[in-house]
């Protein structure tokens, strides 16, 4: 006989639900805030008070980016498709990538190798070296506007110092900082996905679970723009600016 797969998130029967242990009506509902709830659900043990506060953070920080291409898709997909509210969210989503808001999860792995070493500043230079040997830039670092100061870093890692992190992964991303100017020579600007992989991190949020907190997020900062499409609606416009500077050359 094959053994059962398990599931240790959610469970129900005709009269109850439960999730990680906890009744979703007479505990989790009007107990927990969203974030405490995400937490749970995901890790599997109650956040504390600084968890909840760095995950908040985090989530405001990177909800709302502008008219970045994700926010763009998601306005022209309504404009096209405005019986789907849900696939116009998700053509967003799907563009959450390496270059707007992605990087997060990728530079969190790196600090999460760089504070588990025996000789953080020496894995940190390694990581640097590594990636420039492959003509990969490191990620957390550099900015197309905030050239000398991304004004979100000083706040959110002032946030975690307040809160009383552990400061484990905090020192990991000023190794990544030194170790690139070692390297490079180059004062680059930490930008805000480095200080969210560090704050996550110090939040306990695994690097492999970093872009669901941001995709998360952005789903919630999508939502805005999508209301606000079929209310005021923009779409046009941009569809008209896609065009004029595109010419046909066969």
């Amino acid at each position: 006989m094959t053994e059962r797969a398990t599931t240790a998130i959610c469970g129900y029967d005709a009269d109850s639900i439960s999730v990680r242990g906890h009744d979703l009506v007479g505990d989790l509902m009007g107990g927990r805030s969203f974030t405490e709830a995400l937490l749970l659900q995901a890790l599997g043990r109650e956040p504390d008070e600084r968890q909840r506060r760095l995950v908040d953070a985090v989530m405001v920080t990177i909800m709302e980016h502008g008219l970045v291409p994700s926010a763009i898709v998601t306005r022209l997909t309504h404009y096209g498709a405005p019986e789907s509210f849900q696939g116009a969210i998700a053509a967003g989503l799907l563009g959450v990538g390496d270059r707007y808001a992605g990087t997060a999860s990728m530079c969190g792995a790196h600090l999460e190798a760089i504070a588990h070493a025996d000789d953080p500043g020496a894995k940190a230079r390694e990581t640097v070296e590594t990636l420039r040997a492959q003509k990969r830039p490191v990620p957390g670092f550099g900015h197309p506007i905030h050239r000398d100061n991304d004004p979100r870093v000083a706040r959110l890692i002032g946030l975690c110092e307040e809160l009383g992190a552990e400061g484990r992964y905090l020192a990991a991303m000023r190794e990544l900082e030194a170790a690139l100017k070692a390297v490079t020579g180059k004062d680059l600007v930490t930008n805000i996905s480095a200080a969210l992989a560090a704050a996550m991190a110090e939040a306990g949020v695994p690097s492999g679970m970093m872009r669901g907190i941001v995709l998360t997020a952005r789903c919630a900062g999508l939502v805005g723009h999508l209301f606000e499409e079929m209310n005021n609606p923009i779409a046009p416009a941009l569809w008209e600016g896609a065009q004029e500077p595109v010419s046909y050359e066969p």
